[in-house]
């Protein structure tokens, strides 16, 4: 996983064929990794949205007009970045592989 100039990780934007048995070392469960995905994928989402409402939310005003919606290129830049950014679901699973991801089982744990 490289970096770029804005500290962001890099990931494969399209779709990567993955082995499910490199998936599943890590939890001996196929399906507790999916969840363990799935749920840093949501986090990751949750976070990108926020942080897109709140820019966004600096160009809102009261008053919009068709004019002015059409001419803010800013916020237009803005929406076209965040629509660049790899899926949440890849970057969680490149969190996962990479070991970035902490999770714990309490049902595990009380064995």
């Amino acid at each position: 996983m490289s970096t770029t100039n804005t500290n962001k990780p890099t990931v494969a934007s399209s779709t990567v064929t993955r082995d499910l048995r490199e998936l599943d070392v890590k939890t001996d469960n196929i399906y507790e990794s999916l969840v363990i995905m799935s749920k840093r994928a949501n986090q990751i989402s949750n976070n990108i949205k926020e942080e897109l409402h709140q820019k966004l939310s600096e160009f809102a005003s009261a008053n919009d007009n068709l004019e002015e919606v059409f001419e803010n290129r800013e916020q237009i830049e803005i929406s076209k970045y965040y629509e660049r950014l790899p899926k949440p679901t890849l970057v969680a699973v490149q969190e996962f592989l990479e070991d970035k991801v902490y999770y714990r089982n309490p049902s595990k744990e009380q064995q």
